[in-house]
């Protein structure tokens, strides 16, 4: 083993047994062979596999089994065991096991070992740690995080407020936003502000944002509805044009009872699009409205040019409401627009079908597809083929497809075929050499 191989293999999830299938062997029963390839440098094994010896307060057992994965230098594996100690109380084993990461400036290692640091009454040793690197958003959230069990608030918002100050345009264009506060200081300093009860003052930096919004949730909309306010909260709604901060106050009212005042907040945003109308579209099916919803979708997707994803959803809300037989009608009328169907929109009928009893039909249908041959057309048609008994000739599909290497796994642990499985998902591939960019133009892709 080296840190290297350990590395690439954990991320690209290749020549090794995924953390998936090593899940279902244990399920299945087969923690011999978890425990076997644990000890041969299957990394996803060895951490499961130690995590269980943990839990049955075989520690020896788990720190000699991690032990070899850790003298690698890899930091995953020093992580793991980090862990483990931490959680056995043995902290300052823990802290000088990942200390030279830390050292050696490893972003991931710095951000754990300061957040170690500070759980474990050692806050002001976390927070000088990481205030060199406060122009770093992410080590500058970890920051923020230690503050609060320090006592150093006041610290860590000096250092933000630094970083929040307008900087000098250098450039001329109007688009840049150079001259802008830097957007993950504004938030992370809001959040120290609404920690020290300065509420309006966190909704005040907030604002200076072009938007709040990061995965999908909005920090201003989520501070205003956990204060409570609702006012501010709908006049934000209205003007933000993301649709974050209105989907906060349809949570909110929802939260509270009030389902028509929730329902009301999607019906009228002015530009509502497809991810609002799906929002409504579960918040009418959790109280009882679904033919409302599979109406508002169907409009939805129509006017949208049948977005596939869209399209799917629809199909999800007709089998979810018993409708499987209008869902598979819809996409009649759909592929007749259309003019032919491919898999993306095909591949819906057949959950649909399934639900209509008409399995077998299933299978028939997309065998005989024009993508039928298909990586991603093979692995659903042996799912199907599974569900009919036909396990055997699911795997022969596979075999025959051959990119399906996780998917023909999968079903051969189900057949207790492991040792074959496992053969399989350990052929290794030539490892692509390491590219870096030099600058120059290129047309071709980058993967």
């Amino acid at each position: 083993m080296n840190a290297d191989d350990l590395d690439y293999r954990a991320r690209t999830l290749s020549g090794c047994i995924p953390p998936a299938l090593v899940s279902r062997l244990i399920s299945l029963g087969h923690v011999e062979e978890v425990k076997w390839q644990a000890g041969r440098g299957e990394w996803f094994c060895a951490r499961a596999w130690a995590q269980l010896l943990a839990g049955q307060e075989r520690r020896a057992e788990a720190r000699e089994l991690l032990a070899p994965y850790v003298a690698t230098g890899w930091w995953k594996a020093a992580e793991t065991m980090a862990d483990l100690l931490e959680s056995w109380g043995q902290v300052e084993e823990a802290i000088t096991l990942t200390r030279p990461y830390a050292d050696a400036e490893n972003r991931l290692a710095l951000d754990y070992f300061a957040r170690l640091l500070g759980r474990n009454g050692r806050g002001d040793d976390a927070f000088a740690l990481l205030e060199p690197h406060v122009h770093d958003w992410f080590l500058a959230t970890a920051l923020v995080a230690v503050a609060a069990g320090a006592g150093r608030d006041d610290d860590a918002a000096e250092l933000l407020t630094a970083r929040v100050k307008v900087i000098e345009r250098r450039c001329d264009d109007l688009s840049c936003s150079c001259g802008a506060p830097d957007p993950f200081a504004v938030g992370l300093l809001a959040e120290i502000r609404e920690r020290q009860g300065r509420i309006d003052e966190a909704i005040a930096l907030l604002h200076t944002r072009s938007t709040t919004s990061i995965n999908n949730r909005d920090q201003l909309a989520d501070l205003l509805a956990r204060h409570d306010r609702i006012q501010e909260l709908r006049a934000y709604a209205a003007s933000e044009h993301h649709g974050h901060a209105a989907q906060r106050l349809a949570e909110l009212l929802e939260e509270r009872g009030d389902v028509d005042g929730a329902i009301g907040v999607y019906q009228h945003l002015p530009n509502r699009g497809g991810n609002e109308a799906v929002q409504l579209a579960e918040l009418l099916a959790r109280h009882g409205r679904g033919d409302e919803a599979l109406e508002m979708l169907r409009s939805t997707a129509d006017a949208g040019g049948a977005d596939d994803w869209l399209v799917h959803t629809l199909c999800e809300h007709y089998a979810a409401q018993g409708r499987a037989e209008d869902g598979l009608a819809y996409l009649d009328t759909l592929r007749e627009r259309l003019g032919e169907e491919y898999w993306e929109f095909f591949s819906m009928r057949l959950p649909l079908m399934v639900a209509c009893g008409r399995l077998e039909e299933a299978i028939e249908l997309a065998k005989a597809h024009p993508e039928g041959e298909t990586l991603y057309a093979v692995e659903s048609i042996a799912e199907l083929l599974a569900d009919a008994g036909r396990a055997e000739e699911a795997i022969t599909i596979l075999e025959q497809q051959g990119g399906a290497r996780s998917a023909l796994a999968s079903h051969l642990i189900e057949r207790g075929r492991v040792r074959d499985a496992v053969t399989l998902l350990q052929r290794h591939e030539p490892r692509p050499p390491e590219q870096s960019w030099t600058g120059a133009a290129t047309d071709s892709p980058p993967f």
